[in-house]
């Protein structure tokens, strides 16, 4: 009973040896993440669709993974291998880097590309072409009717309105916070809210001002106004892919891959395909294919 007690053990253990060692020989695999808007979704299947056609790697998409945070520490920790950043998120928000000069798109760029390179161990590779600012939207009669066309026009009615905005947003210092210190602007009232409904709560009049992304294609589907920001408060946006060092050292080749992006999404092309899921509502995965076809960037 003793010897076949033993030789049982014998067998599980070399089972479970001959299983790790599969595991390890098809681990050739790259995670790639998102935050959770439609923006993210769009960008996360592009990188997903474009390296598995042109690598024998698999590929898991997993957009919606949470906010800011959640994401930029998923990949530092090597959850994930890599996603779209946002410039003005990472030098402000990621890197808490607030008295810097935010006015030079390249300048941003350069700073932080820098920085991720020699302290973070992660890769920023190019700029994929469009700049998705943070803006405040009010429908367009609402805002006609207060006669609210900037930033510091808002701020005299403000006391009297209400703003929809994710939880994030109400706590970074490149939102909420520092709006209130650059403008002195003090709502009635702050909703947070998932970055989509803050759009529905505007057009269906639960709130009157919401943060928007310059590039969301819900601001002209649901007769939105964005406002000038008359002393340029949100820095440049610029959407970069950022990748751990690692994984570029185990598979260079994605570097030229990811890079063939690079300059070829306006904000007029990511808005419209924005718009594809939010308004359309086509699947994210088969907009970016598409996309990626029309581009001849897949076949």
């Amino acid at each position: 009973m003793k010897k076949i007690s033993l030789f049982l053990v014998f067998v599980l253990l070399m089972g479970s040896i001959v299983g790790c060692s599969t595991a390890q020989g098809s681990e050739d695999k790259i995670v790639i993440g998102g935050k959770n808007f439609t923006e993210q979704e769009i960008l996360t299947h592009l990188l997903a669709v474009l390296i598995e056609n042109k690598t024998d790697l698999e590929v898991e998409a997993k957009p919606y993974l949470g906010g800011t945070n959640v994401v930029a520490k998923a990949v530092e920790s090597g959850d994930l291998d890599l996603y779209v950043e946002y410039t003005g998120t990472m030098l402000l928000s990621i890197l808490g880097l607030k008295d810097e000069d935010i006015s030079n798109p390249d300048k941003v760029y350069n700073k932080v590309k820098k920085i991720y390179d020699e302290e973070k161990d992660l890769a920023v590779l190019e700029p994929l072409g469009f700049n998705n600012t943070y803006a405040l939207a009010m429908k367009k009669e609402k805002a006609e009717e207060l006669g609210i066309k900037t930033y510091s026009d808002l701020v005299k009615h403000a006391s009297n309105l209400v703003l929809a905005c994710t939880q994030e947003f109400a706590e970074r210092p490149d939102g909420y916070k520092g709006l209130k210190k650059t403008y002195g602007m003090e709502f009635k009232d702050v909703k947070g809210m998932d970055p989509g409904l803050t759009y529905k709560a505007v057009r269906d009049d639960k709130v009157d001002v919401n943060t928007a992304f310059a590039t969301d294609g819900r601001i002209p589907a649901f007769g939105l106004k964005v406002l000038k920001d008359d002393k340029n408060f949100f820095p440049p946006y610029h959407a970069v892919p950022v990748v751990r060092k690692d994984t570029l050292e185990k598979y260079p080749e994605l570097k030229d891959i990811i890079n063939s992006l690079a300059g070829k999404l306006d904000d007029s092309t990511m808005a419209k395909l924005n718009a594809q899921v939010d308004i359309e509502k086509k699947d994210a995965r088969e907009v970016a294919r598409e996309w990626l076809k029309s581009e001849g960037l897949i076949d």
